[in-house]
């Protein structure tokens, strides 16, 4: 296992000589270079040692403790194309988690061990467009058991990176009469040429639809038919899976985020001082913008030890144990990195606003972070929930 403080440097060199040089590439929306040179990318972070940074040793990962990849996390997410290139992306890096944990070894052959090496991407369906993905319990995807098989039925959305995925790992209920709510789904591996299995379209956000790690799908199941060895773990067991996904997968994001926050600030700060408003007076002499730059800072820095706080708890306690901590960071962070991305995009004026710089990517795919993985709002009932334990209060009906 790396030193943390040999690593970080290494990552933080890496992203900015091989990886921030695509970039250019993902604003012109030219997917095919883009794709070519995340390629050639992924290459060399095998051959330099950071390929797989969230996985343990055996995975063939670096051995990280949470709080360890988080920094290596924040590193990485300075840049869009960061965790992609070091295999360490969404949905991928979830689904790795839970194939290492629940598969079959003839699972872990045909599915898992191609995704670790990086040769086929995977997708992760759960939310409906007839349900509220705040309330990942209600789903009408079923899975219904027929001899040898399970036939699915079902519409996804925002499915992540379906678009050129091999495989989907796919929430289904399989058991409706159970009593818990929280037992009725099973998850199935299913490879998307399989018969049934249509992928309907990309969906625009705001306007931008995006292709393949970079692009949320909308998918359907029709009679689609896939055998009982492609389950994952016990039939009723989804809920749980997912949740075991969720926990360290919000340190991951909120530690991007940051990562997100810092170029960000960057970016602001070197507007202010090289934007003149008049001969020898630039942006950065203004009250208002050096009020932008410390604000930022403050936050960045405050929401980082949070972060690692609660990515202590998790290692130490577990994520059920550390759920009000987790999600304090989910609505905090989304929060500050919104707040930081617009002082920035003001800082620049009306070429914040342009694709000439990665603020205005970020403000459209990133307004999404206070929304997956729960809402704000969601989260927040977690911790006042929680608060008010200490009072005597149960306010979960």
């Amino acid at each position: 296992m790396p030193d943390i403080s040999d690593l970080l440097p290494r990552v933080r060199d890496f992203v900015r000589d091989t990886v921030r040089p695509l970039e250019e590439h993902l604003l012109a929306h030219d997917y095919d270079a883009l794709e070519a040179g995340i390629e050639a990318a992924r290459a060399e972070a095998k051959e330099v040692g950071l390929w797989n940074p969230q996985l343990a040793e055996a995975a063939g990962g670096l051995g990280l403790t949470l709080p360890e990849f988080g920094r290596v996390s924040e590193a990485l997410g300075t840049s869009p194309l960061g965790h992609v290139v070091c295999n360490a992306q969404a949905p991928d890096a979830g689904n790795m988690e839970i194939l290492l944990e629940h598969a079959t070894d003839d699972q872990r052959s045909h599915f898992l061990e191609p995704l670790l090496r990086g040769d086929v991407r995977s997708c992760f369906a759960m939310t409906e467009p007839e349900h509220a993905g705040s309330n990942p319990a209600v789903l009408s995807t079923t899975a219904r058991r027929d001899g040898d098989d399970y036939v699915i039925d079902g519409h996804k959305w925002f499915t992540t990176a379906a678009d050129g995925a091999a495989f989907a790992i796919v929430m289904a209920v399989t058991n409706p009469e159970a009593e818990s709510r929280y037992a009725r789904a099973s998850q199935f591996i299913v490879p998307t040429d399989t018969a049934g299995f249509e992928h309907v379209r990309r969906i625009p956000v705001m306007g931008d639809e995006g292709r393949g790690w970079f692009s949320h799908s909308e998918v359907r199941f029709t009679d689609c038919r896939v055998p009982v060895a492609n389950r994952l773990g016990d039939e009723g067991a989804g809920f749980l899976i997912a949740q075991e996904r969720l926990g360290p997968g919000r340190i991951h994001h909120c530690m991007r985020w940051i990562g997100v926050c810092e170029r960000a600030l960057d970016l602001l700060c070197r507007r202010a001082a090289e934007r003149e408003l008049s001969p020898g007076k630039p942006l950065a002499t203004r009250q208002a913008v050096q009020f932008w730059i410390a604000e930022s800072r403050a936050e960045i820095d405050a929401a980082r030890l949070l972060v690692l706080d609660a990515a202590d708890r998790v290692e130490r306690d577990g994520a059920r144990v550390a759920r009000a901590a987790i999600s304090a960071i989910k609505f905090h962070v989304a929060d500050v990195l919104m707040r930081v991305l617009d002082r920035a995009i003001q800082t620049h004026g009306a070429l914040g606003v342009t694709d000439d710089t990665l603020l205005s990517f970020w403000y459209r795919h990133e307004r999404g972070a206070r929304i997956y993985d729960g809402p704000d709002e969601v989260h927040k009932s977690v911790v006042a929930r929680e608060v008010m334990k200490g009072y005597g209060l149960d306010l979960r009906n």
